[in-house]
């Protein structure tokens, strides 16, 4: 059946869509619903992308006001790392279904996810019915689900997340700290042979830097260049320690970057993003949440104004990450990696439905009102692929994966 919207404002002008099989059959002024179409009111309410957070942990819900107020590497190796040994797929599954449901309240359609089994979170996504580039972390000594060598767990990952559709994998090395230059070298080979993008955490504190020139002589960014595992289809989450050198390589292999502001306040890992100079150089960049355990929330909104502020403080610059550059960061505008359809006819159906009336954002200028004011709770429908996952602020079954994921959170906990 054809979903049919009316009365909706896209860029400020009343406009209809019409959706069929999942793409935008129709819009424009004159759009109207035809006979049998679902149809949906859509007065008030305003037309945008849909967000997508390129970088998370999603099954870490269940982690969620665990091991606060510690340091990130303590945090790690005294709350999470052990919590995680005891992890199964049903964990995984409810986790990451908690996971999507606060990610379509807050109007996120796409998300990047790196986390243990990878098959667990196929099922939740697709169940839940987002889009998400998905990998299983990879080191040298296994993990939850994934015994043996990074070989084995690489296929394994691949395996369970073959065949496309909403869900796409990735190959996700977990740190340079983690995996071995023999796995680093033979991962980049492996993506290049199949052309799957490259999704691991680089430069988060001082210290990995400081480890990784005693070690090899060089900072991250060089040293993950020198082993192939830079280029346009390589997500680097964090990169807070990076230099200008740095940036300027990253520049040139066409890599992605993505800043995770408030877990990485949260954390305290003593620097902001080096944003203008990332710009300046002509970074592609993107935004992430990062892991429900250390953000605590999934509400990109919410990040994305402390990512404006904690750029104007840095830099004590209060134009130097304007609200207009945030939103495009927010949407995936600048990287072509993470680059979402256009709200356009022929184009995927991935859209959110914004209450414009909100007293967020019913005065001033409408995007500086979605990064300086809004939160997850203007958000009223959001639809992937022309499924309505959330319409009316209202997710179908979601009393039912509240209670299950606080199940299996009380049974890491026991």
């Amino acid at each position: 059946m054809a979903l049919a919207i009316t009365g909706a404002t896209l860029d400020g002008t009343t406009v209809g869509l019409r959706i069929e099989d999942g793409r935008i059959a129709e819009l424009g002024p004159g759009v109207a619903a035809q006979a049998g179409d679902e149809r949906l009111d859509a007065t008030g309410l305003a037309i945008l992308p849909g967000l997508v957070n390129a970088h998370t942990h999603a099954a870490m819900t269940l982690f969620r006001g665990r091991g606060d107020d510690l340091p990130l590497m303590e945090w790690l190796r005294t709350s999470v790392w052990p919590a995680e040994a005891r992890l199964e797929a049903e964990d995984v599954y409810w986790g990451t279904r908690l996971a999507c449901a606060e990610m379509i309240r807050g109007g996120i359609t796409r998300f990047w996810d790196m986390y243990w089994f990878p098959e667990a979170i196929r099922r939740a996504v697709e169940d839940a019915g987002m889009r998400a580039r998905v990998a299983a972390p990879l080191v040298d000594t296994g993990g939850p689900g994934l015994p043996g060598s990074v070989r084995e767990a690489a296929a394994r990952s691949l395996d369970a997340l073959e065949d496309g559709g909403l869900v796409e994998p990735a190959l996700g090395p977990h740190a340079i700290y983690t995996v071995s230059e023999p796995a680093l070298r033979w991962i980049a080979e492996l993506a290049g042979e199949r052309g799957l993008p490259v999704h691991i955490h680089l430069s988060e504190t001082e210290g990995e830097v400081q480890e990784c020139v005693a070690a090899h002589g060089m900072r991250p960014a060089h040293y993950l260049d020198s082993v192939g595992l830079l280029g346009p289809q390589t997500l680097l989450a964090h990169g807070v320690w990076l230099d200008d050198a740095e940036l300027g390589l990253i520049a040139e292999r066409g890599a992605t970057v993505v800043t995770n502001p408030v877990a990485n306040m949260k954390l305290a890992v003593g620097r902001a993003f080096p944003w203008p100079a990332a710009r300046a150089r002509g970074v592609a960049l993107g935004i992430g949440t990062d892991g429900p355990g250390s953000n605590n929330s999934l509400d990109l909104l919410a990040d994305l104004k402390a990512f404006a502020l904690l750029q104007k403080h840095a830099a004590r610059d209060p134009a130097v990450a304007t609200a207009a550059e945030a939103w495009q960061l927010a949407t995936g505008q600048l990287s072509p990696l993470l680059s979402g359809p256009p709200i356009a006819p022929g184009a995927p159906a991935d859209l959110i439905l914004v209450r414009a009336g909100a007293p967020e954002l019913a005065l001033g200028d409408f995007t500086a009102g979605l990064v300086y004011a809004a939160s997850a709770s203007v958000v009223d429908t959001t639809i992937v692929a022309g499924r309505v996952l959330m319409r009316g602020g209202v997710i179908e079954g979601l009393e039912e994966i509240v209670a299950s994921a606080a199940e299996r959170a009380g049974r890491l906990r026991a």
